[in-house]
């Protein structure tokens, strides 16, 4: 009898096939080489029948990017979700990273032929937008900053910061850490909830490399609590000859009205900070960034310095940087400022076309079928998420489903993730443009068509992000 391995398709005869060919052309030759002979290995395991490896070879290549990474609509109402890569960039940023793909004059001057300074457009973007800064640096990310000014600052010195504003930031890095890999020497002054200017003056002599202070943007101390202001601490280092550098972390550039107590790089300059040290893919709403204004003496100190050849932004950030402040208003402002009767009516209507294919009624004929009234609009507080403005509420509203759909939908194409809280699936549109509306729709209409199925049960209890809600 005939061994039916034998009837497996040769690697060479699969490899011809038109539609393999085409793949190649945007898959690297080891990666569909590796498909099909995963293939083959499957029906030599007896997994699929042999007259079947065409086909599994053809849905397989058919299927595969040359990116793992999934494109996301936001619907939990989280601005800055840091689980899907923060701010979502403008279409001027996008445009922006298209161009920089390929070679630009990143650090050349086209009039002369010469060598000229490394982003030095994007640089002056965020002097005009930030133009209490005398100078700027952008680097590859905040931590990044933080690590260079204390390395350049205060390396065999020491380090000045209050007790409640060593914060651990996301992925469990914490910034008494960050900043004792960079050789300074912490010296830490008050207490967790009480810190006074006269801490610090106790703390400062002739070991103090800098001051910093950190904006704890991810939580709240309230209650019995006091803290030593930018412009009180500006005098302190201004008598003794010591640089103030403010963490603000966040990104704003200038006051927002929808974050009144969120601090921005112009305010703190103007109180004192000789340093302001932000991210750029936060409340600004640009690509992953760590920027440093401030005095162009300390700026230009911090360039000098070796890590920063290590820590610098690539052409991509540049540009995306760039295209951010000079170009049309980001998502994460749109978001920001969104108006709840506006969200109301995108979620009335995505509720109204959801009913429409529904029975009456709470459930439907079929096990596992809903009914029309078990979809619901109600009021949702967004967030801001990524550190910034902890505990203010984005007033919207979301579509509420049954918590089973939030499985499909997040597995669905394209992949929608909701917040899942208190026993429902809710669908907030803050962060998805109007013109992706009708994207929602089909997504949720395939979701619900399919919670009858088995392991479809989403995860009660969490954001939809694996995150307590």
């Amino acid at each position: 009898m005939e061994d039916p391995r034998r009837r497996i398709p040769r690697t060479d005869h699969l490899l011809a096939l038109p539609a393999v060919r085409a793949a190649a052309e945007s898959l690297s030759l080891p990666v569909v080489r590796g498909l099909v002979r995963g293939i083959q290995d499957r029906a030599r395991r007896g997994e699929i029948a042999p007259a079947a490896v065409e086909s599994e070879v053809i849905a397989a290549v058919s299927a595969r990017r040359a990116s793992s990474l999934s494109p996301v609509l936001n619907a939990t109402g989280v601005v800055v979700h840091t689980n899907l890569g923060r701010a979502p960039l403008s279409d001027a940023a996008r445009q922006a990273l298209a161009q920089a793909a390929g070679y630009v004059d990143v650090e050349l001057d086209l009039a002369t032929g010469t060598r000229s300074g490394r982003g030095a457009a994007a640089r002056a973007a965020l002097l005009a937008a930030c133009p209490a800064a005398e100078d700027a640096l952008v680097v590859n990310n905040g931590a990044a900053a933080l690590v260079l000014a204390t390395t350049a600052l205060a390396a065999g010195a020491e380090v000045v910061v209050g007790r409640g504003e060593l914060i651990e930031i996301g992925a469990g890095f914490r910034l008494p850490d960050l900043i004792a890999s960079t050789g300074a020497r912490l010296h830490e002054v008050g207490t967790t909830n009480r810190t006074y200017p006269a801490d610090y003056a106790a703390a400062l002599g002739a070991v103090t490399g800098c001051v910093l202070k950190v904006h704890p943007s991810n939580f709240r101390v309230s209650g019995f609590t006091a803290e030593a202001t930018i412009t009180e601490l500006s005098g302190l280092c201004r008598e003794h000859g010591v640089p103030l550098v403010a963490d603000l972390g966040s990104g704003l550039l200038a006051p927002d009205p929808v974050l009144p107590e969120e601090p921005d790089a112009a305010g703190a300059l103007a109180a004192g900070a000789d340093l302001v040290i932000a991210s750029g893919d936060k409340l600004l709403g640009g690509p992953q960034a760590g920027l440093l204004l401030g005095r162009a003496e300390l700026i230009a100190r911090l360039a000098r310095h070796p890590l920063a050849r290590a820590v610098r932004a690539d052409k991509l950030t540049l540009a995306a940087l760039e295209a951010t402040l000079t170009g049309g208003e980001p998502p994460v402002a749109r978001a920001l400022h969104a108006d709840p009767a506006e969200l109301r009516r995108r979620a009335e209507a995505l509720a109204a076309a959801l009913r429409e294919t529904l029975p009456d009624g709470p459930a439907g004929d079929r096990p596992g079928e809903i009914g029309s009234s078990a979809i619901e609009v109600v009021a949702h507080d967004g967030r801001v998420g990524g550190g910034g403005g902890a505990g203010v509420p984005l007033p919207g509203w979301a579509v509420a489903l049954p918590v089973a759909a939030a499985g499909p939908l997040r597995t669905g194409t394209p992949a929608v993730l909701p917040r899942v809280h208190e026993g429902r699936c809710l669908l907030d549109l803050r962060c998805i443009p109007d013109s992706d509306d009708a994207r929602v729709l089909a997504a949720a209409l395939s979701a619900l068509a399919g919670l009858g199925a088995p392991g479809t049960n989403g995860a009660p209890g969490t954001d939809g992000a694996g995150e307590p809600a």
